[in-house]
């Protein structure tokens, strides 16, 4: 994800661009509300995600990843596996806005990165957070969305899309 993502290098540092998982659907409401995000990393979550994990998976914690906020509304911790339904205040939507200088702090940390080391999007941003390499703003989006990563997202995600279609209508 990371590597895709530096591909799109010349756009965002460009300009504010919002970059979306291709595995995902959201609505335009989340889309306005983390493009309206004044921080350089913004990134959508979403609060009431335990609802879509339960009808996705037997136990939720299988899939699930720690996300907590600071008081300031930035986010502590992601990207890693939680312990407990309480290390999980939301999960991250695969939605996030970056301004120029958000793209260079992670630019900046790209070649930190160490041969072997994850290189997907949570846990880059959690290595942004715990080196104080940038301040990532957690963003809470309305529904509907949804994430494919399996077969079974299909049946239970149609629900989802057809909202959305409704919504666009």
């Amino acid at each position: 994800m990371v590597d895709s993502l530096a591909c799109a290098a010349d756009w965002l540092r460009a300009g504010p661009t919002v970059v979306c998982y291709g595995d995902i659907v959201v609505s335009p409401a989340a889309v306005r509300a983390v493009a309206a995000s004044p921080a350089a990393i913004a990134v959508a979550y979403d609060p009431q995600w335990l609802g879509q994990w339960a009808d996705r998976f037997a136990d939720p914690l299988t899939d699930a990843e720690t996300f907590r906020l600071a008081p300031d509304g930035t986010i502590a911790d992601i990207g890693n596996t939680p312990h407990s339904i309480d290390d999980v205040a939301g999960q991250y939507l695969g939605l996030l806005k970056l301004t120029p200088d958000g793209w260079a702090a992670i630019a900046a940390a790209l070649p930190e990165l160490a041969p072997g080391e994850r290189r997907d999007m949570t846990a880059l941003l959690y290595r942004l957070i715990t080196t104080q390499a940038a301040t990532v703003t957690a963003v809470a989006v309305p529904g509907p969305w949804w994430e494919f990563d399996a077969p079974h997202d299909l049946t239970a995600g149609r629900p989802v899309i057809e909202q959305l279609d409704r919504l666009l209508a």
